[in-house]
């Protein structure tokens, strides 16, 4: 379902040569694509995440849609020295209280269905997201099994807690259209202790919003990491970093 950004962020660094390393990694959390026979749990996806981050070289631009998005803001209030900056999008809602009781009562529905939800799914995604982005978002497969243990997990997070603690750049992307918006602003106003924090609405765009304008939120993403190469360059000029 990254298709698009790592492509987008491999051409950057062709084009635009950095002193800063730079790597494209995406990876499936507890759950998801290649994880698929695990369980799916906060601590387990932090450490996927740790993982992750480490194979690059200790220090990452951090960037998640959605869950991936609450998954990212908890590592980079958990593991500040291991994150250059972060691109959380389509989370900036507290998962927890009435929002996790209804979608828990629509995960029991799915559930039921004889094919547990796929064919509704399918008409969903093909209803809702380009046709490129459906393919992607396909490519690694779909995974439904995995909702109930989302969401005990998520409704347990603090995301604006998470976000007071944050260290980094910090850049909360939301379509304009997603219902997982509501609550932006307190969002971008918990960030107190980000040297810069920016709420970016796409026009146009839905809940998937990497997925639905992905040309739009590339330009976020490739300034973003630019901003962050720039932070990390000042630091190792400055001699107060060699990261």
């Amino acid at each position: 379902m990254w298709r698009a950004q790592a492509a987008a962020l491999t051409s950057m660094a062709t084009v635009s040569p950095s002193p800063v390393r730079r790597e494209v990694l995406a990876v499936d959390l507890p759950g998801h694509g290649c994880r698929k026979h695990e369980r799916f749990t906060l601590a387990g996806a932090l450490d996927v995440v740790r993982q992750a981050v480490d194979s690059l070289g200790g220090r990452a631009v951090v960037v998640g849609l959605s869950l991936g998005g609450y998954v990212s803001l908890a590592f980079a209030a958990r593991d500040p020295d291991r994150v250059a900056g972060v691109v959380a999008a389509g989370c900036c809602t507290s998962p927890g209280g009435p929002l996790n009781w209804g979608w828990r009562q629509a995960v029991r529905l799915v559930e039921g269905l004889p094919d547990r939800g796929a064919s509704l799914n399918a008409t969903l995604v093909r209803i809702a997201v380009p046709a490129a982005g459906a393919a992607d978002l396909a490519a690694g497969g779909y995974s439904l099994d995995v909702m109930g243990d989302m969401l005990d997990e998520v409704g347990r997070l603090r995301p604006l807690r998470d976000l007071a603690n944050v260290t980094c750049p910090v850049w909360l992307v939301n379509g304009q259209w997603d219902h997982f918006r509501r609550q932006e602003r307190a969002f971008l106003r918990a960030a107190t202790r980000a040297p810069l924090a920016r709420l970016v609405i796409i026009r146009g765009a839905s809940h998937l919003v990497s997925l639905t304008t992905p040309v739009a939120f590339n330009r976020v993403l490739l300034e973003a990491v630019e901003e962050c190469d720039r932070s990390v360059s000042d630091r190792m000029l400055s001699g107060t970093a060699a990261t």
